[in-house]
């Protein structure tokens, strides 16, 4: 686990485009900070589609945790769900069995000529998925967050060629964390914000990336704390909730007062710390991630989560479902940004009206690429 301090320097975002940044509620001001605009949050659902699913079925594989995870995996399942009732597709789930992944080759081997689709949730996936796709040519496969190439037996390592029979999704994770980053440089009293990454690897590196420029889009002056749970080949830090909450309390007796993580099933256990930090919300946030976490949340979480980063896992999933069953699923790259509903943020807490006009702005600027938001943390 690593820990880096980034101040004012440590970040070109690229235009500085926003004047107008944030002050807390009491009217005070640190350091280039002034006030935020408020504004509505607009999220559009899963879009429903058409198609005939009768006799069809659909596997689906979970990452780390698996369903429940209030995160990424139970994206996944909404998606599944909804094709389930739309389409009267038949849905086929593997959990994880192993700790260390040893359980792929077989989970997706068990799936193989029993459905008409199998969507790999996650990029773990990725090897296991590419012998797969290779030794079952008329299968057809998708997965999420990951490129999938064919197998070379021989090297043991995917080819350049891309599967002809595997959907590719990816995500700009970078864009929708600029967009909670805003949110959290004009939520922040402190003038620090925190960032907690599950394993540091390039993927979350574009979570911590975008939320730091989108901060620093609205304050320059802002501090953010970034600490990971672990480091490759050691992806337990997805699902260890303990250490979440370690390090979240660690965070905000620090003084981080906003905090976002990219951390799958221990970002739970930062919700734990704000719950017993002692601190009244308002006074302190957390940002959930993938899904809307608001509303998976107990009682008593429900007031610390100013918002979510929404990686519309659940969108890409179910496109891919109807795009199966209406033979128009190939092998390709689909990317999931802000200009296709594939990245958003959530605004179940009405806290986040407060500041979502200034969000607003900075999403409208991303997608007139008058900023570029970068996918690597500066160095």
């Amino acid at each position: 686990m690593r820990k880096r301090l980034l101040g004012a320097a440590s970040v070109a975002v690229g235009l500085a485009f926003i004047a107008a940044s944030c002050g807390d509620d009491s009217g005070g001001s640190s350091s280039g900070k002034t006030e935020c605009k408020s504004g509505t949050v607009k999220v559009d659902p899963i879009p429903t589609l058409q198609a005939d699913g009768k006799g069809k079925s659909v596997g689906l594989l979970y990452d780390v945790t698996g369903r429940g995870d209030k995160s990424f995996n139970d994206a996944a399942a909404a998606a599944l769900d909804k094709a389930k009732t739309d389409f009267g597709v038949t849905g086929n789930e593997s959990t994880p069995t192993a700790a260390d992944g040893s359980d792929r080759p077989e989970r997706i081997k068990s799936f193989v000529g029993k459905n008409d689709l199998i969507v790999a949730v996650g990029f773990l996936w990725g090897d296991a998925t590419s012998q797969s796709a290779t030794e079952n040519a008329t299968q057809k496969y998708a997965i999420v967050d990951s490129v999938v190439n064919t197998w070379d037996t021989a090297k043991k390592a995917q080819t350049t060629t891309l599967a002809p029979n595997v959907r590719s999704m990816v995500f700009a994770e970078h864009q929708g964390s600029a967009l909670v980053g805003a949110a959290a440089a004009c939520a922040t009293k402190t003038g620090t914000i925190g960032f907690i990454g599950g394993v540091e690897n390039d993927l979350i590196k574009k979570f911590e990336a975008g939320y730091i420029a989108g901060a620093k889009a609205v304050n320059p002056d802002i501090k953010v704390v970034t600490k990971y749970i672990t480091q490759p080949p050691d992806f337990s830090g997805f699902n260890d909730p303990a250490k979440g909450k370690a390090i979240g309390a660690q965070m905000i007796t620090e003084g981080a007062d906003v905090i976002y993580a990219a951390a799958g099933g221990s970002g739970k256990g930062l919700f734990t710390a704000a719950v017993e930090s002692g601190k009244k919300p308002g006074d302190l946030y957390v940002i959930g991630v993938d899904s809307d976490q608001y509303l998976t949340a107990s009682d008593a979480e429900k007031p610390f989560i100013l918002t979510s980063m929404l990686k519309r896992v659940d969108v890409a999933v179910y496109n891919a479902i109807q795009a199966q069953l209406t033979g128009t699923l190939k092998g390709e790259v689909l990317t999931n940004d802000l200009k296709n509903n594939g990245i958003s943020y959530s605004g179940s807490n009405k806290d986040i009206e407060k500041y979502a006009g200034t969000v607003e702005e900075i999403k409208q600027k991303i997608l007139a690429g008058t900023l570029t938001v970068p996918e690597k943390p500066a160095a």
